[in-house]
């Protein structure tokens, strides 16, 4: 579990790990390179080194040295195992381009966390319309590309990540063009074409709705820094407003910030932005977020909307979020009324009452981004709060005790 004695106000610097979100469509891509990838700034996650033991299975080489990853690409499978699969939602990304450097791929459903629905139906479509022959077989899909990947026009029917990067691996191999319309814009989307394209590959527009993709005949390892992860920027963000402090973030790309930058400004803090760092500083109690409504990039992202609701349960008034990404994306909120938040939720909609002050309790984590929002509410809490569940939390982020200890939190992980 995580132990936090709070609350205690946050001051300092840190710099913000590599993206989880970028790190596992890459680690994919690996397969479809010749040779030796070597990548930089690649977080050590729990979801990465699930990403790293499926590579191994299909008998790539990896070696961490400190932030950098070394992938040596000598593939002999074209299958993952169950286990593999099940223990994260983004091992389904691995299906492009295994079928694309194998021809064939053998995948069960994955796994990962408990955010309600999220069909991988329009990746099956998606990759059908590429000429991929998928048949579900025990829960498990069976992939087959007899003629090989054929460039197709693609028109998505919603801007998924994950459709749009299986479509991105699948085609960058393939023969022909391939148009992406309403592709997702995320920023991981153009790190991930940005490795694609050091690597020998062609793909044009990535980050915008239409991506064009001219088929290559093969790719080469190359060398990549991944970008930083925007939703731990949000998260240690949210940390300093919680308790009043002024923190530093290096390493961070500002523009990314951006679509975030308007609940932090309407509490009332002032953000500097400053090349490639970025400060906040809180005032002593904050002012409501007002209305938080999640949607596709470059609207407001689902994965920061619990952090920014631990910051609501504080605030001085009323705040209103709007979840439209995912169905399941309160449960965060239980815990946090447990130490002391006024959150009423109805369907999509949650409202928030802010508190003058939280109180420590037990708690427990049920995904990544609830955890961290358990987290940030921990450090404005007055006493103990103990978390468990600090496998979710593993999953997206580097020592998060650590780094918030360098801040001046009294925050310890226990066994």
């Amino acid at each position: 579990m995580i132990i936090i004695d709070g609350p205690a106000e946050l001051c300092g610097e840190i710099s913000i790990q590599g993206a989880k979100n970028s790190a596992l469509p890459i680690l994919a891509a690996t397969v479809l390179c010749k040779g030796q990838s070597v990548l930089h700034n690649c977080p050590d996650l729990t979801d990465v080194e699930t990403a790293v033991r499926i590579l191994e299975h299909l008998g790539c080489r990896c070696a961490r040295e400190g932030s950098d990853l070394v992938v040596d690409n000598a593939m002999t499978g074209c299958e993952v195992p169950q286990e593999l699969m099940r223990e994260m939602r983004s091992s389904i990304v691995f299906l492009g381009a295994i079928v694309s450097r194998c021809g064939e791929a053998r995948l069960c459903f994955p796994g990962g966390c408990e955010l309600g629905p999220r069909p991988i139906d329009l990746h099956i479509s998606s990759l059908q319309k590429l000429g991929v022959e998928i048949e579900e077989k025990g829960g498990c899909l069976q992939c087959r590309a007899p003629g090989g990947i054929q460039g197709a026009y693609v028109s998505l029917s919603f801007p998924s990540v994950g459709a749009t990067e299986n479509l991105m691996l699948a085609a960058v191999c393939s023969k022909g063009t391939t148009i992406i319309a309403n592709a997702a814009r995320e920023p991981e989307i153009a790190d991930l074409a940005a490795y694609l394209n050091r690597c020998g590959g062609r793909i044009y527009g990535a980050g915008e709705s239409c991506v064009i993709i001219d088929g290559v005949k093969e790719l080469f390892g190359s060398e990549h820094r991944m970008m930083p992860d925007r939703i731990v920027s949000a998260t240690y963000m949210a940390a300093a407003a919680v308790t009043g402090g002024s923190v530093t973030l290096r390493d961070v790309d500002n523009a990314h910030i951006l679509p975030m930058l308007s609940p932090f400004e309407e509490s009332g803090c002032e953000v500097r932005q400053m090349g490639g760092s970025l400060n906040i500083m809180a005032p002593r109690r904050l002012m409501p977020v007002k209305h938080i409504r999640t949607m596709p990039y470059p609207g407001f992202p689902t994965d920061a909307q619990p952090v920014v609701m631990s910051m609501a349960a504080v605030g001085s008034g009323t705040s209103v979020f709007v979840e439209n990404i995912f169905e399941n994306r309160y449960r965060h909120a239980e815990g946090l009324q447990r130490l002391g938040a006024k959150i009423k939720v109805e369907g999509k909609v949650a409202i928030v009452e802010g508190v003058d002050r939280l109180a420590g309790a037990p708690v427990e984590a049920w995904d990544l981004r609830g955890g961290a929002a358990l987290v940030v509410a921990g450090l404005a809490a007055r006493g103990r709060t103990e978390i468990e569940g600090v496998e979710y939390i593993r999953r997206g982020y580097e020592d998060i005790a650590g780094n918030l200890a360098l801040l001046g939190a009294r925050i310890r992980e226990a066994d």
